[in-house]
């Protein structure tokens, strides 16, 4: 069996390590520490796993798909696969609520300010084409001055000590700073923000099975923590209003939408920036904390980035495949009974995509747990979705990363793991270990300062 990882702590997870499909759980307390193992297993023997009863309606079930060709396939098709998400959205709008009565019952307030904005993948398109992708698709690549300069300023603040706390210090911090450039929020704001977008992602990370299913103690402390943010957003709108300037909610106060030929309200607007801050800030701060290791873990990597820049994109693709930030999501339901794999899949079933088996999926990449910088069609991986319902700010996630590993090379001749590590990774479905001790050699004289070309 392959390892995914040089350092995983198998010893201290509450969960043995899977030997045979009757081991595998993906969900329970201690899973992070074998997923990989798993994905192995479930290629071998039960690429489409059946979760009874796991399933939106009582009575129907869940599926997990593990292979490349299967969850691909199904994130490009939202007809015969349709969203979840959208699913939620549209039955909030057919409901008559306006979103501010929509949230105030379902507190999900990117869900419920979508209402009106896309519920239907035409208004989806036009959303992401006329709102975010000026900021974090396409139109992020005028972000990236800003991004190395938040990248100098970080190291500047431990260059000299020899070693650092890397995810607290570097991997958090950059995407907080750079998302608040973006927004227009002030930067002494972070820490707040910081704990609103804790707060947000609770389901996530410490909700339980493959629905993110929490108690009523857990829903009522996350309540409790949002308090305040819907204010916080509505009193930055109410101030560009007044006063705009050059950030993504001067932008959205401003354009008219043309999908529905009217500007954005309050809170189609506050929902939008709640989907930056989340979608902004995860999957940047998992994919350079992975990649800080496989560069620890594969000798002269580092030293080749060093000497050849051109291969910095495919470094960040191949590690993100490697170790994709986001290990699944239950997004995608079926419209119509389906045979995937030669299993038997009823309409209406509910379907966890695993997007970091796909990635490892051997019969689609050559030895997947080996990092190869000359992989054919790098960016084919699924760790921002595909097709149609492609994470929006994929752009933006891959510039930072680029940017962030120029600057790092610019400034740090070498890097490995320091002390005190132990390897334990957080719960809930995003890859990422609590903590990573690096010790580094600061360069004799920086290269280019952080350019990341």
């Amino acid at each position: 069996m392959a390892s995914f990882q040089k350092h995983v702590n198998h010893e201290l997870s509450p969960m043995a390590c899977p030997v045979d499909l009757d081991d595998v759980d993906l969900f329970g307390v201690g899973a992070q520490e074998h997923w990989y193992e798993a994905y192995e297993i479930l290629h071998r023997e039960s690429p489409v796993f059946r979760i009874e009863g796991g399933g939106i309606t009582p009575g129907t079930d869940a599926y997990v798909l593990t292979k490349f060709a299967d969850v691909d396939m199904v994130v490009k098709d939202p007809v015969r696969f349709p969203s979840l998400t959208a699913r939620r959205i549209a039955a909030l709008a057919e409901q008559g609520l306006t979103a501010e009565e929509a949230y105030a019952s379902n507190h999900n307030l990117m869900q419920t300010s979508m209402m009106s904005l896309r519920p239907t993948q035409e208004l989806y398109f036009k959303h992401r084409r006329e709102l975010t992708d000026p900021w974090v698709g396409p139109g992020a690549l005028r972000h990236r001055d800003m991004i190395a300069q938040h990248a100098n300023d970080l190291i500047d603040e431990w260059i000299d000590d020899g070693d650092v706390e890397f995810i607290s210090r570097f991997a958090r911090p950059l995407p907080q700073r750079v998302m608040s450039s973006i927004l227009g929020f002030p930067q002494e704001d972070i820490p707040q923000l910081a704990a609103w977008g804790d707060a947000a992602v609770t389901p996530f990370v410490h909700g339980t099975g493959l629905k993110h299913e929490m108690t009523p103690e857990q829903t009522e402390d996350m309540i409790a923590r949002l308090d305040g943010f819907q204010d916080y957003i509505y009193e930055q709108v109410k101030a560009k209003r007044l006063d705009p300037q050059d950030d993504m909610v001067s932008f959205l106060c401003s354009v008219t939408y043309e999908a529905l030929d009217r500007k954005l309200t309050d809170i189609e607007i506050a929902g939008i920036v709640h989907a930056m801050i989340l979608g902004g800030l995860e999957t940047t701060q998992y994919a350079l904390e992975e990649q800080a290791q496989l560069l620890c873990e594969n000798q002269g990597v580092y030293e080749r980035l060093r000497g050849d820049r051109s291969l910095l994109r495919s470094f960040t693709e191949e590690t993100m495949r490697m170790r994709a930030p986001t290990h699944g999501l239950s997004t995608r339901t079926t419209a119509n009974d389906e045979v995937l794999q030669g299993v038997k899949v009823p309409a209406g079933s509910l379907l966890h995509l695993r997007f970091a088996a796909a990635n490892v999926d051997e019969e689609e990449f050559e030895c997947p747990y080996e990092l190869d910088l000359e992989r054919e069609r790098l960016t084919r991986h699924v760790t921002f979705s595909a097709g149609p319902r492609v994470c929006p700010g994929a752009t933006l996630s891959r510039l930072e990363q680029q940017i962030a590993w120029g600057t790092l090379l610019d400034r740090i001749e070498s890097i490995e793991y320091g002390d005190d590590n132990d390897w334990m990774h957080q719960p809930g479905i995003m890859l990422g270990t609590l903590r990573l001790n690096l010790r580094f050699g600061k360069a004799d004289v920086p290269m280019s300062l952080g350019t990341g070309r």
